[in-house]
């Protein structure tokens, strides 16, 4: 009961958002397109949305390719690789403002070089990525003041912002420390001569008042002012976690260090060649599905046909999560898709290969059900765990730098991790259960 309800509940999800139905039958004619809706819960203040409309990659669905060159001359050694990672942060920052469904932003150094790789599936506007993604962060330090509005005749306040000269061109340096009192997390800032004098003079006059760091026109940070700061370094307290508290760093050292871009290289992927591909892709999926399903039926007979049951609800599955994570599917990702189907086989093969020896030992079908699926389980667990870690590796979720990282890599190793999980619950789960059913009593 349970893994009907699950197929279900996936296949619902797994759907196209709109399904022609046609047909004719006698004087009856049916032309009409059903329409799947999407997630949509309110319960109070909660709410809950969400699109299954399956996200497509640059190869398939199409878009921008851009490659950025960064001026880092006049940037020193030890600072090069973190004006590189803030310049990738803040692009990736602006390219979300375009609702991309996955952006692939990179770095790549060669010979002195340094270049930022900016891949946009799907950008309808390339002209105003280019403009908005390559240009110079901007860093500003603003005062608020609460002022007065009138509007359709009602009056209301809202927050005002003050730009200041002490801008991002002031500040040397953003790290994270943690507070020698409550050993929280910190950001500790650090300025320039001038800088440190502007500063100064911006918390003497704004005691009691947040001051606004805003990076390309957003709030950054709005720390509280406790007390005039001369010195030239300050501290940003907060409720930080760590991760928090480091990403504040790198957006800070992103207006810091004025790093200026050129476009060195612009390609647009067409529409066309992301339908070519797909339906290239689905084809050579299809007679590979078929053939498989077709080789598990002639070899293992009614086995094979519960396996073949099993390979349908793993699809179905797997498509759900796909949407539900989601996941960006590309044609490596396809690739790790069609990959984990043939784990989900040899998981079959093995446990019917066992049932077969079983049988031949004069073991009644249900005792020989069970023992095959027991002693077949030791060697499906180490097949697909050395799978899941060199899935893991390819993904590097870690960021390691000795370990490739680009998109299409990752996008394989995510499906293929994925798939590789939905087939130890179907090929071991519901198939077992499926061939308790028909088993029954016999034996």
């Amino acid at each position: 009961m349970y893994i009907i309800l699950v197929t279900l509940a996936c296949l619902f999800v797994s759907l196209p958002r709109e399904i022609p139905v046609k047909f004719e039958v006698g004087g009856m004619k049916v032309d009409k397109t059903l329409v799947r809706k999407d997630l949509n819960i309110g319960i109070g203040n909660f709410k809950l949305e969400r699109s299954f409309d399956l996200k497509l990659g640059l190869d398939l669905v199409g878009g921008s390719y851009l490659v950025f060159e960064a001026d880092t001359g006049s940037i020193i050694e030890e600072r090069r690789t973190d004006a590189i990672e803030s310049l990738r942060d803040v692009m990736e920052r602006r390219v979300n403002l375009f609702g991309v469904s996955e952006p692939n932003i990179q770095t790549s150094s060669f010979e002195g070089i340094d270049r930022i790789i900016v891949e946009l599936p799907g950008i309808k506007d390339p002209e105003a990525a280019k403009a908005i993604v390559g240009k110079t962060a901007q860093l500003v330090f603003a005062e608020v003041s609460d002022g007065e509005k009138e509007e359709s005749g009602e009056e209301g306040s809202e927050v005002q912002f003050k730009m200041t000269e002490l801008t991002g061109a002031d500040l040397k340096s953003a790290a994270v420390s943690y507070d020698s009192v409550t050993g929280k997390p910190v950001v500790v800032i650090e300025f320039s001569g001038e800088g440190g004098e502007k500063f100064a003079e911006l918390t003497g006059n704004n005691i009691g008042k947040p001051l606004v760091i805003l990076l390309d026109n957003q709030i950054v940070s709005a720390p509280l002012v406790q007390d005039r700061i001369v010195g030239g370094s300050a501290q940003i307290t907060g409720d930080f976690t760590l991760d928090e508290a480091k990403g504040l760093a790198i957006q800070l050292n992103a207006g810091a260090l004025p790093v200026s871009v050129q476009l060195v290289e612009e390609r647009t992927v067409g529409a066309t060649l992301g339908r070519e591909s797909v339906e290239k892709s689905v084809k050579a999926g299809i007679v590979g599905l078929s053939l498989v399903l077709i080789f598990m039926v002639v070899f293992y007979g009614k086995l094979g046909i519960v396996a073949d049951i099993g390979l349908v609800i793993f699809g179905i599955i797997t498509l759900a999560l796909y949407k539900l994570v989601p996941v960006v599917l590309t044609l490596p990702g396809i690739a790790g898709f069609l990959l984990s189907v043939g784990m989900a086989v040899d998981a079959n093969i093995l446990i019917f290969e066992r049932f077969r020896e079983e049988k031949k030992k004069g073991v009644n079908m249900r005792l020989a059900l069970e023992t095959s699926f027991d002693r077949a389980w030791d060697s499906i667990k180490d097949a697909n765990i050395a799978t899941l870690v060199t899935a893991f590796v390819l993904a590097n979720p870690l960021g390691w730098s000795f370990l490739h990282n680009s998109g299409p890599v990752r996008g394989f190793a995510i499906t293929l991790a994925l798939g590789i999980g939905v087939s130890l619950f179907t090929g071991v789960f519901v198939s077992r259960n499926l061939l308790r059913v028909f088993v029954g009593d016999k034996g």
